[in-house]
């Protein structure tokens, strides 16, 4: 049984232990004594808990999942919110900045503490990557690394893909070919985007994110892309494949030219199957 503050106050003085105690949340076993309460406060055996940012969510997405856990202080309005653009200077906007992983917090901690971590994180991942990049990559800064990185992490589930799709992409940089990216046309919709990709968006001259009609990259990264995702951007598997379309099973089937991709596209894309799925059977990411 705990005794009276006034007592534990006066013996944590004369021990010297106020000047040790953790500030907290802790959880106290029943029938705890004063002494152990105190013991247990110089320790600093604080309860903590997590929260996962899975890769490939964007930036607001990663935001909405902060604020469900009611354990978090809630200091960001949304992701345009001005503490996160003064974060993540001198870039313009701060999608893609925040390294998508599982955090521990305690009690006290607030969703921009989660995204000021995620965002050293992420720096840090980037410059790893980039040191480590290909001496013919076509990439020309390491915030280029970052927008193909969030590409790679959208367009596909699959691990062992991650690399060849950056090859693609790669190669199509290289060659002056637009990207041509699904996921990149569907970001730039924000929410005007209902599930149903048209050919009037993809003719959309409006959209900066549209690559099936500006050149090069888009303006921003679409998502919070992951390390692997990034080092296969950085480094991508070699090939002569400059297309690919998802099959159906959550895997893709890569081709050179585009009489095979028309090809491709005509199996599996314009006859899907009744089981099409987009990511594979039990996941692989």
């Amino acid at each position: 049984m705990l005794e009276s503050g006034r007592t534990l106050e006066i013996w944590a003085r004369w021990q010297g232990i106020d000047r040790q105690i953790h500030a907290g949340e802790y959880q106290l076993q029943a029938g705890i004594t004063g002494v152990g309460f105190l013991d247990l406060l110089k320790r600093g055996e604080v309860l903590s808990y997590q929260v996962t940012l899975p890769e490939g969510i964007t930036l607001q997405q990663a935001l909405d999942r902060l604020h469900g856990d009611n354990r978090l202080l809630q200091k960001l309005k949304n992701a345009q919110d001005p503490k996160l653009l003064d974060l993540v200077l001198p870039s313009s906007s701060p999608e893609g900045w925040f390294l998508p992983e599982t955090y521990r917090f305690v009690a006290g901690d607030s969703d921009f503490d989660i995204l000021q971590r995620a965002h050293k994180l992420m720096e840090r991942a980037l410059m790893q990557a980039w040191d480590k990049r290909s001496v013919d990559t076509p990439l020309l800064a390491p915030y280029d690394a970052l927008i193909l990185a969030s590409i790679v992490e959208r367009e596909t589930s699959v691990a062992q893909e991650r690399a060849t799709i950056a090859g693609v992409f790669a190669r199509r940089l290289k060659a002056g070919m637009r990207l041509q990216t699904d996921p990149t046309v569907i970001y730039g919709l924000g929410t005007e985007f209902d599930g149903n990709l048209t050919r009037r968006h993809l003719k959309d001259v409006a959209n900066p994110w549209n690559t099936y009609r500006i050149k090069g990259l888009p303006p921003t990264p679409i998502a919070l892309p992951g390390v692997a995702a990034l080092e296969a951007a950085v480094q991508p598997a070699p090939g002569a494949a400059l297309y690919f379309v998802a099959r159906g099973d959550g895997y893709h089937v890569f081709s050179e030219t585009l009489e095979e991709h028309n090809a491709n596209v005509k199996r599996y894309q314009l006859s899907p199957k009744a089981d099409y799925r987009s990511t594979p059977q039990g996941g692989d990411k």
